[in-house]
């Protein structure tokens, strides 16, 4: 069944560019990697970071100006992005993987705020007005990224690798091991394995997925922005895995196809809804994004505890006697 699901999922990605704009489902794409990413360390190893935002912005910066300034290939740029974030994972989790519960998630936001008032004073960031006109290049040194089309399939390609690398995780050893940790860790301990380090490396490969996702988006629209690495950033991922399911493989992907879309079209919906009632205040629906994500948040909060996939696999799982 679970093959069917993803095969099903895999064949409307690839004709979904057909019927609907590109470049939005390209960016939902980088939102469900970073979705994915994200609930590798929350949802398989039991450590809520309110620090990814560093990973995907500061990914979205360096592959940025390495493709802008120094012209390196589009492969070579992803990488580099890439590369930063799992330094800047093994930096932060070395620092914050000696604490555990709030204290773990509060030094992740301390140290990302910090990185984002770096990002804030460095020249090459642009300041407030971010970094701008990030060429997409060429795929190979041959195929051209300009066209929507062809950088649509460029990128679900990334995802889909992503996705099946963080599948194979999951189910490796390694990953047993870490939901061991997750579960009960003192246990793991007694039976012989380092915690701290296992979750290190859960970490590192966290915020590398997460910068892949990050270098991406830059290369996707263009440009890279203060909100990429603010904690609000951070914020709405957490919001993405919860929506969909965390701990579930596919949950962050629905939801992030949930938040993003909810982003982009609500002010849409809101202009609809106006024509249709005569109600002018539902114009002002695209100003409140926020407020309807929060809403959301609470509705899952109180009726869907384990996410939307969550409570349909709770829902159709075989009852205990």
């Amino acid at each position: 069944m679970k093959k069917a699901g993803y095969a099903a999922i895999l064949i409307a990605a690839l004709v979904a560019p057909y019927y609907l704009y590109p470049v939005l489902l390209m960016k939902i794409l980088c939102f469900a990697l970073f979705a994915c990413a994200f609930n590798l360390l929350i949802g398989f190893t039991g450590l809520l970071s309110f620090g990814h935002a560093a990973f995907f912005g500061g990914a979205s910066y360096i592959a940025g100006h390495a493709l802008k300034v120094w012209g390196v290939p589009t492969e070579a740029g992803l990488l580099l992005g890439t590369a930063f974030a799992a330094v800047l994972g093994l930096v932060m989790g070395s620092l914050a993987i000696r604490r555990q519960g709030i204290y773990f998630t509060m030094i992740t936001l301390a140290l990302a705020q910090m990185l984002y008032f770096v990002f804030l004073q460095m020249p090459f960031t642009g300041g407030e007005d971010g970094l701008q006109s990030i060429p997409r290049g060429t795929l190979l040194g041959s195929i051209d990224l300009k066209s929507d089309m062809t950088m649509y399939y460029f990128v679900l390609a990334i995802v889909v690798a992503a996705f099946v690398l963080i599948v194979r995780i999951v189910h490796s050893p390694f990953g047993q091991v870490l939901k061991a940790v997750k579960e009960n860790e003192p246990r793991a301990i007694s039976l012989g394995y380092d915690a701290d380090r296992y979750k290190l490396l859960a970490f590192v490969l966290s915020a590398a997925l997460a910068g892949l996702a990050g270098s991406t988006k830059s290369l996707v629209l263009g440009f890279g922005t203060l909100t990429d690495v603010h904690w609000s950033m951070s914020g709405l991922v957490v919001l993405m895995t919860l929506v969909g399911g965390m701990g579930t493989l596919i949950g962050p992907v629905i939801g992030a196809i949930i938040i993003i879309a909810l982003e982009n079209k609500l002010g849409d919906f809101g202009t609809w809804l106006a024509g249709v009632t005569q109600i002018e205040w539902f114009n002002t629906i695209g100003e409140s994004v926020t407020m309807v994500t929060g809403l959301i948040f609470v509705i899952c909060v109180l009726a869907f505890r384990r996410g939307i996939i969550g409570e349909l696999v709770a829902a159709v799982a075989p009852k205990k006697t």
